[in-house]
């Protein structure tokens, strides 16, 4: 497989190319071997004219049910509108027995299935915690280059702590349904603290009324510049299509105005070298180690030596 012809490819948009690409980077990243092969994909794609995070990235979170795939769906329909080339990852959970999983969302989005400008990948979290995939990041990175414009990140939708997203969106949505909880529900810390947009879904539902109430007074308490504006809609029906977008635009002039953008997209590329740094420690320290690690745990065991001195001599030997 030609890594700089299929890069070549997938920079011309070429659906098959950016999907085995995606592949690439999948299988590389599960694989420590592989690690030169996504060196090389990432290197290539860096040859390009197209500056790197160039595509808008728009995370969609909360919990199962409340219609993320549906949102999703009504979003690249607004931006294919609009003209713009849209990407979609969808993460779904993995099977903790078999490592398997779903992949419904591609399922609920095959209206969009033969447009040419619109490219959906589903991923399997493979029991990384925080709602997307280990390989999510250069995921992104492999979009990017093949010219999408919006990138639409759905995280699986597992709970409260569901908050990775924030830190490779440019605009978090954070989608509630009513009578999926009460004021103290929606008070609690964590995936309500990093929404730039809440969506209220299913607003045909009995109790839109009191879910707006929750979320307007824990809105109200909001001390920073931007305060989340609140868009109640019916996903299933495109209804609150344009308000949505509206507020996402909003945002996006707030980002560039605030300088919030590039302080965003500074945290992003920082978190993706730092992660890369880290995964190479951990294959520096893997077999060529592993005796002085056990070594070290039994003199842990043994109350003679700190952690923490047990890891300075483990990194040392790093060289």
């Amino acid at each position: 497989m030609d890594v700089r012809e299929l890069a070549a490819d997938a920079r011309r948009g070429r659906p098959r190319a950016v999907a085995r690409l995606l592949s690439l980077v999948e299988n590389a990243v599960r694989a420590p071997e592989r690690a030169a092969t996504l060196r090389e994909v990432m290197a290539e794609l860096a040859t390009g004219t197209r500056k790197p995070y160039s595509a808008r990235v728009i995370g969609l979170t909360g919990a199962p049910g409340v219609g993320k795939s549906t949102t999703t769906g009504m979003l690249i329909r607004a931006f294919r509108a609009r003209g713009s080339r849209v990407g979609v990852l969808a993460v779904d959970p993995s099977s903790p027995f078999t490592g398997g999983a779903l992949l419904g969302d591609r399922v609920r989005m095959q209206e969009h299935a033969t447009d040419p400008d619109v490219f959906i990948r589903s991923m399997a979290s493979r029991g990384h915690l925080g709602g997307l995939a280990w390989a999510t990041p250069q995921a992104l990175r492999v979009l990017d280059a093949a010219g999408c414009d919006v990138i639409l990140v759905e995280t699986v939708g597992v709970g409260q702590a569901e908050v990775d997203v924030a830190r490779l969106a440019d605009t978090t949505l954070v989608l509630l349904a009513p009578g999926m909880g009460d004021g103290i529900q929606a008070a609690k810390a964590g995936i309500l603290e990093v929404a730039d947009v809440f969506v209220v879904n299913k607003a045909d539902r009995d109790g839109l009324q009191a879910t707006l109430r929750d979320l307007r007074n824990m809105v109200a308490l909001a001390t920073a510049p931007w305060r989340p504006p609140i868009v109640p809609t019916v996903a299933a029906k495109g209804e609150g299509a344009e308000e949505l977008l509206a507020a996402l635009d909003k945002h996006a002039a707030h980002l560039e105005e605030s300088g919030e953008f590039r302080r965003r997209r500074l945290a992003r590329a920082r978190d993706e070298i730092e992660a890369i740094a880290l995964a190479q420690i951990r294959s520096r320290l893997a077999d060529p180690h592993t005796d002085r690690l056990d070594g070290l745990a039994e003199r842990l065991l043994a109350g003679a030596v700190d952690p923490y001195s047990a890891a300075d001599d483990l990194i040392a030997a790093l060289g």
